[in-house]
């Protein structure tokens, strides 16, 4: 019989897949009937790409049978962000302004997903050129929490989240630029990592703010998520920023367990107006560390009050200037006129780009023009420094820091669309180790009265996975919030 998506593991899945008793055919087949049944209601997709889908799954039956499927993700369906290029498949960025683009090659991390034998069954919503904490800033509609549909995924891999939780994929890949994956994870109750910036290489990532932007994983376990990360991880010659240093086997971190491990909780985390049943989770969770063995103080990050203030000049900033290529020119939308280029360019861009991206381009425009480069900018930059060297001195001290995601959980759709600073106070907790470049996992830890999820954020010094990874295996093997699936859609609460 062929498993539900929503009801099974990759470590699950591969063991079958190897054994004989389910063919990637039928899994693959599986999900696409998943997507039919549920797309509708969930929106996760863009595009779903269902004759390449059965094809990459023939292709990796045949590699487990000939015994040449050497890893883990072979026959795995996953969804893929629909930020990351595709070669022949529609790269949108969530914008109008990308309608129609099409690829003529594959970012580096689909690329590695294809030689790894997974079978990317679509392109997931998000934020437009991933700005945006709750994707509702899509062109193509909002994304919709599986656990309740009334209410927001997170965002800005907000499809990415949704696939997975809502049985529609195994796995899948978002980017995280100032808290991108993790609160997606959180609000829909799913393992999500931004790994340290420079380990997972950006080429071929519609680049929004390129001195944050990061490629990481969603799934339902940690040890899955161990499996995607180390099969995307590693030094890419074609991004500058990666870095080449070897990348670890990231699994065998995850034994060993919490016992001597040195868990520092930031007293800044915990501040006014946060909702209770969101910090009585991240205290607990906290505690059933303490009693797995984990040794835990109090830590102090005091620059960290600044960091949404700080990423939203530098972010933004970065996007006025990467945004700028999307002129109607060379791919995308084009209006044309008969008043010129420049009105080309107006009409086009105008068009093209949705509320919250002109907002943003304005912003960083703003910050670096003549008069306001050192008062905004420049100063952003040196509060980033500060950040930074807040967490160098709790690191000396402690291996992994662990704090909330977001002060409350997923909250209605609409409910702060037309606010934007709220919605930007949604990043308070995820922004500082964007900052700093740090890596950073959420797992499940609880729910809330109303049952919505709650997420766990471990946070490590730079390159520092495998502590990470420890730390939440440790929590989930003392758990069970991981097991949990959203009962809407006919999983078990």
């Amino acid at each position: 019989m062929t498993p539900a998506p929503h009801d099974i593991t990759i470590v699950e899945a591969a063991a079958r897949l190897r054994a004989g008793s389910l063919t990637a055919e039928a899994l693959t087949e599986a999900a696409l009937a998943r997507i039919a049944a549920t797309d509708g209601t969930l929106g996760s997709f863009i595009t779903v790409t269902a004759d390449a889908a059965r094809a990459a799954a023939r292709a990796a039956d045949r590699a487990l049978r000939t015994g040449t499927a050497a890893s883990p993700l072979a026959g795995i369906p996953v969804a893929v962000k629909d930020v990351i290029a595709t070669a022949g498949v529609q790269t949108t960025a969530g914008s109008r302004i990308l309608e129609g683009f099409v690829p003529p090659y594959d970012a580096t991390v689909a690329a590695r997903l294809k030689a790894a034998g997974a079978v990317i069954v679509g392109k997931a919503n998000c934020d437009e050129f991933a700005m945006g904490s709750s994707n509702e800033n899509s062109a193509y509609g909002p994304a919709r929490n599986p656990w309740d549909p009334t209410r927001v995924p997170g965002g800005s891999s907000g499809g990415s989240a949704t696939a997975v939780a809502g049985g529609q994929a195994l796995a899948s890949l978002g980017t995280d630029t100032g808290g991108s994956i993790r609160l997606p994870a959180s609000y829909c109750g799913l393992v999500g990592m931004k790994p340290t910036y420079g380990r997972v290489s950006r080429y071929g990532v519609v680049a929004y703010a390129s001195s944050l932007d990061q490629v990481g994983p969603f799934a339902r376990t940690v040890r899955d998520c161990a499996l995607v990360l180390g099969t995307i991880a590693g030094h890419d010659p074609r991004d500058s920023t990666s870095v080449d240093r070897p990348v670890p086997a990231f699994d065998a971190a995850l034994a060993a367990g919490a016992a001597g491990l040195r868990i520092g909780v930031p007293r800044e985390y915990f501040t006014d107006g946060m909702q209770p049943d969101v910090e009585g989770a991240v205290r607990a969770a906290v505690d059933t560390l303490a009693g797995a063995g984990a040794a835990v103080r109090e830590v102090s990050l005091p620059h960290s009050e600044y960091a949404v203030a700080c990423y939203y000049v530098l972010a933004t900033a970065e996007a006025s200037s990467n945004l700028a290529r999307y002129d109607g020119v060379r791919y995308g939308i084009r209006r044309a006129g008969d008043e010129g280029l420049l009105a080309m360019y107006r009409k086009t861009r105008a068009a093209g780009f949705g509320a919250e991206v002109k907002r943003r381009i304005m912003l960083g425009t703003y910050a670096l023009s003549a008069g306001y480069y050192d008062a905004y900018y420049l100063k952003a930059q040196k509060v980033r420094t500060l950040i930074r060297r807040d967490f160098d001195r709790a690191f000396a001290d402690v291996d992994v820091l662990a704090t909330p995601v977001a002060p409350t959980t997923a909250f209605r759709l609409g409910e702060k669309t037309a606010d934007p600073l709220q919605m930007y106070l949604v990043d308070v907790f995820t922004n500082p180790a964007s900052l700093a470049g740090l890596p950073a996992i959420v797992v499940p830890c609880g729910r809330d009265a109303a049952g919505l999820p709650i997420g766990l954020q471990i946070v490590g010094p730079p390159f520092g996975e495998e502590a990470v990874l420890r730390a939440a295996q440790a929590f989930e093997d003392a758990t069970d919030w991981h097991r949990a699936r959203p009962p809407e859609l006919g999983g078990r609460a």
